[in-house]
């Protein structure tokens, strides 16, 4: 290994790829610096009692077959049935292997997951996306579904100029689709009404789907017709580890560390040395205060924008100002143990005690904060410590650190938690064996606030030839895991062939498919 080193900012699946494909690909060293004193990122799993929590839930599904081959280098697929297989008596054809990746053996291994997440709205269930059954019909009534489509064939004959995210919406679904499923909702998600979030977050997250999407899945499906690219909610199965994402990111750091690679934790960047437009070291700063200088030849950094230009000698007051107005959602997860839920299985889709098969469920109903629930003895049989007599559910909150609901007492929230549940007949509280709760800061990166003006920043960081921002919060961009891993994957090509443009690196996730359609 060579004298050179990288300096990482972060221990999440940016921060970590970028350090493990530097190992296989060059011989510089990388050397990690995370704040927490976990390795994952918003992808760590939390541990309550032997009960995994996934904190936003993960699926490992791309459409890039580099990440799914990277993916299974470090976690094989698994050969043999997992728990709930064997208890259901499931049939499944496994790949075939030199090896006997048997997960209830083996805990370095991959499982693969059937998808299923709907909507809960007026008590009932609704296809996620919405989707034009049977059972949509006769939730919403004929009543509402022939308005909905005499509101729908209005917006596609007079299209809004795309200003908006509400505008976005409703040029793809009509008025009255976006009040019913998408205007309540996007706003317990973000805090902000629709009409006040640039239409940029759609073309990132909804892009290709629409009704003529719906209709046309629903004419497949009629007729049998297979599609070869496939929208997400067409995408039926996925790649999962066995105890959750955080073990596979820990399985990757602990891979890291074998090869030679560094990881600090515990230290907080907050300060950062320029020179002739190169970064030259970075110091961090230690729970009590203590100082450590960094010194090396490339910076990556996935740590939050705002936080990263605060830490700039040079400074720019356009820059500043930029990044101090950068706008985040933060997130709640409270997670209960329960003796039994409400919900019932009413699909054709096989599980154990007949629990509803859902990983989670986005609650729409209007009476309750929660916005979406999800169900972890489906994601892994092996995220229950009792997987056989007990439910292990997540209620995700999305809020501010200046809300009410992040500064509310933690067992009085617990206790609200609970009663919206129950309000809207999902559990009832003598079942709860027992609970706990989980804050993430800065979860999604927001497209409004000071981010139009973001060029600013790219701007600035860009002339720094040796740093490469990566991941969601490193570029505040509404990133998935597998596009962040992208992008640290094109920086250390980058690094390894001496481009110092970053242009390649910030077209990842701007594609004008959906972001999960598969090729």
């Amino acid at each position: 290994m060579s004298s050179k080193r990288t300096i990482i900012i972060g221990a999440g699946p940016a921060g970590l790829t970028a350090a493990y494909e530097l190992l296989n690909k060059t011989d510089i060293k990388p050397i990690i610096i995370e704040a927490s004193k976990e390795i994952g990122g918003i992808s760590k799993t939390y541990n309550y009692k032997g009960n995994r929590m996934d904190m936003g839930g993960h699926r490992f599904f791309s459409k890039s077959n580099r990440v799914l081959q990277w993916w299974l280098d470090i976690m094989p697929l698994q050969t043999m049935p997992s728990k709930d297989d064997i208890l259901l008596n499931r049939k499944f054809i496994f790949k075939q292997s030199n090896t006997q990746n048997n997960p209830e053996t083996e805990d370095k291994v991959m499982l693969m997951r059937r998808r299923l997440s709907r909507i809960f709205f007026l008590r009932k269930f609704f296809d996620y996306p919405i989707s034009l059954s049977y059972k949509t019909i006769k939730n919403l009534g004929i009543t509402r579904i022939l308005k909905s489509g005499m509101s729908y064939i209005y917006s596609f004959l007079v299209k809004r100029n795309e200003k908006s995210l509400e505008d976005f919406i409703i040029n793809r679904f009509g008025k009255d689709l976006y009040s019913t499923f998408f205007k309540d909702y996007t706003y317990k998600v973000w805090g902000i009404e629709p009409n006040k979030i640039p239409a940029d977050w759609g073309v990132q997250r909804i892009k290709g789907v629409s009704i003529i999407k719906v209709l046309e899945d629903a004419l497949r499906k009629l007729f049998n017709i297979k599609q070869k690219n496939i929208e997400t909610s067409l995408i039926e199965q996925f790649y999962y580890p066995k105890y959750g994402p955080g073990h596979f990111w820990e399985t990757t750091a602990n891979e890291i560390r074998k090869k030679g690679g560094e990881i600090i934790l515990d230290q907080t960047v907050c300060r950062i040395v320029t020179e002739n437009n190169k970064i030259v070291s970075v110091s961090a700063k230690d729970h009590l205060g203590k100082l450590t200088e960094y010194k090396g030849d490339y910076f990556i950094s996935s740590m939050p924008v705002k936080d990263l230009i605060e830490a700039f000698d040079t400074k720019d007051k356009a820059v500043e100002n930029t990044a101090n107005g950068l706008v985040y959602r933060d997130f709640i997860t409270v997670g209960l143990l329960m003796k039994k839920l409400e919900l019932l299985n009413d699909t054709r889709i096989p599980s154990y005690k007949n629990i509803t098969p859902d990983l989670w469920i986005y609650i729409q109903e209007k009476d309750v904060k929660i916005g979406r629930l999800q169900i972890f003895n489906n994601w892994s049989p092996y995220l229950v410590k009792d997987y056989e007599n007990t439910i292990w559910i997540g209620l995700e909150y999305f809020c501010n650190e200046t809300d009410d609901l992040w500064n509310m007492n933690e067992n009085d929230f617990i206790n609200f938690a609970i009663s919206e549940l129950e309000r809207i007949n999902i559990i009832k509280k003598e079942n709860v064996i027992d609970r706990c709760l989980v804050k993430v800061t800065k979860a999604y990166p927001a497209y409004f606030g000071s981010y139009d003006n973001f060029n600013l920043i790219r701007n600035f960081t860009d002339k720094f030839e040796n740093l490469f921002l990566v991941g969601r919060n490193g570029m505040h961009k509404y990133n998935n895991m597998d596009h962040s891993m992208l992008t640290s994957m094109i920086a250390v090509e980058n690094i390894a062939n001496n481009i110092k443009y970053k242009d390649n690196i910030w077209k990842v996730n701007t594609e004008t498919t959906y972001h999960e359609q598969k090729q």
